[in-house]
């Protein structure tokens, strides 16, 4: 069963030791950096994802102060944890928690295009590309 937690002091080392393959590094934003952004910007909400009690991943979103929408800023799982259905079951909760907020109705993040995974996992939820580009990520929004 997926589950998100807080990030505190039992489960940050662990967090932040999490990987991706060495294929995926250049397009994922380290789980530390993440943490430390949401410090800065304490409209971030990160949450480590579990499978019981198993740190599988990590995600985190916001209602972006730009523009009051929801991002989703990250979402990784572990290399060794990847297909075997984590980002799927993590994605679909998180949009579970993100829809419940009847004041908004749509979702955005960036990908890059070249995280084929990525893109069709996104895809699948009905997130599109909408033609923005920021740091060099292709943006996708989900209406809802």
């Amino acid at each position: 069963m997926i589950l998100f937690k807080k990030i505190t002091r039992e489960n940050f080392w662990d967090c932040i030791e999490l990987s991706v393959t060495e294929e995926q590094v250049n397009f994922v934003t380290s789980n530390a950096v993440s943490i430390a952004q949401s410090k800065v910007q304490p409209e971030c909400i990160p949450l480590a994802v579990y499978d019981d009690d198993l740190m599988v991943g990590f995600i985190m979103y916001c209602i972006d102060e730009d523009d009051g929408e929801y991002w989703i800023y990250r979402i990784m799982i572990d290399k060794q944890f990847q297909s075997k259905g984590y980002g799927k079951k993590a994605l679909g909760k998180l949009l579970e928690i993100i829809k419940q907020d009847k004041t908004h109705n749509k979702i955005f993040l960036g990908v890059h295009k070249e995280s084929a995974y990525a893109v069709k996992l996104y895809k699948s939820f009905g997130f599109d590309f909408n033609g923005q580009v920021f740091d060099s990520e292709n943006i996708m929004r989900l209406d809802y």
